[in-house]
């Protein structure tokens, strides 16, 4: 693509261009699944609860804005702050989604029923509309009513059990993927609904949940128990079906090599200067190299230990040896490679600081995803909304004075 990290050029209609959304969600999970959607090109209006906002905002607010969780999931929406416990909130709610084609939402079932702002009685208003729901174990079953988390799903999915070292206690992945996947799956239902509803003309509830997003991203762990029976566990830095394929110490960091393919096991022993080892009877075949693979990267460790990380990447990538080395997130983000996908981008300044966001991992060549603008402020933008969604002058001055919708440009 060959944009920097702090630009994204001009503006290009995205693929969701005009598709208008609704993001009444709150914390990671659905708030990413808006983002993935602005991202695409929608109009995305995020409806905040009236009172402070969501719960990432509040977070943000608390940490005095030094850490900005809201703003990373939710750049690139408008924002309206909507009390939807006022029936008056309620109404507004209904209003906007007959105008919309989105509606996409993360309380616990039944919350949003209760209110009559649900996904049947939205779709009973506008046939057309894509209603999603995005929950803790989803909307059926006999845990719909529990609470869920990022961790929970973790655990109950098994995504802890096979993170980690082995004998050692359970370990939760270093990133939120329960909500992050969550999130990327309601958006490709979302993107399923929409493209259907171009036949059809008719809308259709999405629901997904943390927990099957957890548990769907074990399908090559799950595969091993269905056909084996085997339980399987931590693998640590190594891969349970390949070897020597994992992270190995080096005279000045960890590298990670991929070298479980029986050619790319021999490139390695050559680039080592260690032929030997290819007929060896130990690590002649993958399953011998799998059963004695402590024992293969104590001996590989030892000849990487003689040179820094940088030596041995240059060394083994000219030998065909698929590595890279083990990054922070400061390096991660410096790497050559993503600055020339763009994976950094500038938002500009805000409270004297220029704030950066990641990029989006999809390129498109006609119609690219794009990160729009900063994070809006608190409801800033209900005053253009509420026009947009045909409200009257007297009708959005009498729900700010109620307080049914608050914040604003004035900062009411």
């Amino acid at each position: 693509m060959g944009e920097d990290e702090t630009k994204q050029g001009a503006a290009v209609a995205g693929p969701l261009a005009g598709v208008v959304v609704l993001d009444v969600t709150h914390v990671m999970a659905g708030s990413y699944c808006g983002l993935l959607l602005a991202q695409m090109g929608a109009d995305v209006v995020k409806v905040e609860r009236a009172g402070g906002g969501d719960d990432l905002r509040q977070s943000q607010q608390r940490s005095g804005g030094q850490f900005r969780p809201h703003d990373a999931v939710n750049h690139s929406k408008r924002s309206l702050a909507l009390d939807l416990r006022d029936p008056r909130g309620a109404a507004v709610l209904c209003r906007l989604a007959e105008r919309a084609d989105v509606f996409v939402e993360n309380y616990r079932p039944g919350t949003l029923d209760r209110l009559g702002v649900g996904a049947q009685a939205l779709r009973a208003r506008n046939p057309r509309l894509v209603t999603c729901s995005i929950s803790g174990f989803g909307g059926s079953g006999p845990y719909a009513d529990r609470p869920g988390f990022d961790l929970v799903a973790q655990a109950m999915a098994g995504i802890m059990s096979l993170t980690g070292e082995p004998d050692r206690a359970p370990v939760v992945a270093g990133v939120p993927l329960a909500d992050l996947n969550a999130g990327a799956f309601a958006a490709l239902g979302i993107l399923s609904a929409l493209h259907e509803r171009a036949r059809s003309g008719a809308g259709q509830h999405v629901d997904t949940s943390l927990f099957e997003a957890a548990l769907a991203y074990t399908i090559w762990e799950s595969a091993l128990w269905f056909d084996t029976g085997a339980v399987p566990g931590p693998a640590g830095r190594s891969h349970r079906l390949g070897s020597p394929y994992g992270a190995f110490r080096t005279q000045d960091g960890m590298l990670v090599i991929g070298a479980g393919t029986q050619p790319n096991w021999e490139r390695l022993c050559r680039a080592l200067d260690r032929e030997a080892w290819i007929v060896e009877p130990r690590f002649a075949t993958s399953l011998q190299r799998i059963a004695h693979k402590e024992e293969l990267a104590t001996s590989i460790e030892s000849v990487l230990a003689t040179q820094p990380s940088a030596h041995w990447e240059a060394h083994l990538l000219a030998a065909g040896v698929p590595c890279g080395p083990v990054q922070a997130i400061d390096r991660a983000h410096a790497d050559p490679q993503a600055r020339a996908r763009a994976m950094s981008v500038s938002l500009g300044v805000a409270d004297g600081r220029e704030r950066h966001v990641v990029g989006t991992p999809v390129k498109l060549s006609r119609t690219p995803w794009r990160v729009g603008d900063r994070a809006a402020r608190y409801g800033e933008d209900g005053d253009a909304i509420l026009r947009d969604f045909g409200f009257s002058d007297g009708e959005i001055a009498s729900l700010f004075t109620a307080g049914t919708v608050a914040g604003g440009p004035a900062g009411r």
